[in-house]
């Protein structure tokens, strides 16, 4: 049970990290801390289909933090790109 907690929070934490990187990255701001951590949550799981779609696997931490972070930053373009667009 502890164990599963721990993995949440920081589950929760590096999606946070990732939504507000991915947004510094695209326009120059985030989306505040909810929407940071939906976005990191959601980009992670867009990147890792998009890797695996290509046939790139991450092995480490930081390949699947890069593989989240690639995924993040193309939620935030898509998002950007059908707000400038209505």
């Amino acid at each position: 049970m502890g164990h599963d907690i721990e993995r949440w929070v920081s589950f929760l934490l590096i999606g946070g990290v990732v939504g507000w990187l991915a947004g510094l990255i695209v326009k120059g701001r985030g989306f505040g801390i909810l929407g940071d951590v939906m976005v990191g949550i959601v980009g992670a799981l867009l990147g890792g289909w998009m890797a695996s779609v290509i046939g790139v696997y991450a092995y480490s931490s930081f390949g699947a933090f890069l593989t989240a972070l690639v995924g993040a930053v193309a939620l935030v373009s898509l998002t950007r790109f059908f707000r400038l667009a209505a």
